[in-house]
Order: structure tokens, then sequence, then C-alpha cells
């Protein structure tokens, strides 16, 4: 029996060393959980001749090139950066409209509804959505963009109209465009 009062004791000094040791050691460090949250606010956009902007953009440029004051006829394709045509990309789901409205010397000259002005002599001309000029794009027309995520261009052509009694010079008109959505 005292080998088993011996080992006896010595388990219960052991199992009070342990205990004496877990109430001074060090508490277990503890876990804290939650969670983080991501946002983002997507607004409808369009994109015209690869530009962002709202105010001040380029639509690009109808140049009916150089001629002699006794042209009869002179047609063009409106002219961007990227191409021929009008290059506008919108968020699906964010339909457009493309309006071209004013020009600077609007009827001015009868028979047409525009004119390009060298300060006092007028070239009329006029704007159109088909290459046979056959669909005049008058002030206030609207030309409908699928807003889809892909690039759509829209053509625009013109068509310039020599008359009689024109100055040599440079001829021009700005015209107003706007794009809603």
């Amino acid at each position: 029996m005292r080998g088993f009062n011996r080992r006896f004791m010595h388990a219960a000094g052991i199992v009070a060393a342990i205990s004496a040791f877990a109430l001074h050691a060090p508490a277990m460090a503890q876990t804290v959980t939650g969670t983080i949250d991501a946002t983002i606010t997507l607004t409808s956009a369009c994109e015209v001749n690869g530009s962002t902007a709202t105010t001040g953009v380029e639509f690009g440029t109808l140049d009916f090139g150089s001629h002699t004051t006794l042209f009869t006829e002179a047609t063009t394709e409106l002219q961007t950066d990227s191409g021929a045509g009008i290059s506008i990309q919108c968020s699906p789901g964010s339909d457009a409209s493309l309006t071209v409205t004013g020009g600077s010397n609007d009827g001015t000259v009868p028979g047409s509804s525009r004119a390009m002005s060298n300060g006092t002599s007028l070239v009329p001309y006029d704007l159109y959505s088909d290459v046979g000029l056959l669909a005049t794009l008058a002030n206030g027309t609207s030309i409908p963009v699928t807003g889809d995520g892909t690039v759509q261009t829209i053509p625009i052509y013109g068509r310039a109209l020599g008359t009689a009694l024109l100055t040599p010079g440079t001829y021009s008109d700005t015209v107003a465009v706007t794009l809603s959505f």
C-alpha cells in the first residue's frame, strides 16, 4: 500500500501543479468575427467618340473640301478622330436620342435649311442621315441610339450647293448637337 500511496501522492502533486499552472496561465485569446460591406453605385452613361465629357464634345467635322466659286455641288461624310460617323456607346438599358439642332446661319438661304458663311457670302447646305441624301436632318431631328453597351455609329452626310456670285474664301457653320439619355 505504501507504493500505492506514493504513486497517489505523486499523481496528486502533478494534478495540483497543473491546476496551479492553469490558474496563473494567460487566458486564451478571444475570437471576434464580423463582416465588411462593399458597395458601388453605377449610373447610366454614354460616350461620344470615346469621351465621357458632357459639355464641349466634338461630334465631328463635315469637310466639303476645296472647290472653285463656280462649283455646283459638293458632298461629304462626317468624320471624327475614330473614323466616319459619330460613335456612341451607352450603358445597357440607357437608350438615347441624338438631336441635331440649329446652325449659325439657318434659314438664311432659300431652298436649304443651313448655310456656311464667310462673312458676306453664303453657301447653302443640308445634313442627311443616309448616303443617298434622301433623309434630311432638319433642325430638331432626333436619331434613336440603342443603349445596349455596344458602340453605335451614327453616319451623317452633307451636301453643299453652289450659287451665283460666290466670293473666294473659307465658309463655315457650327451646328448644335445634343445627346439625351
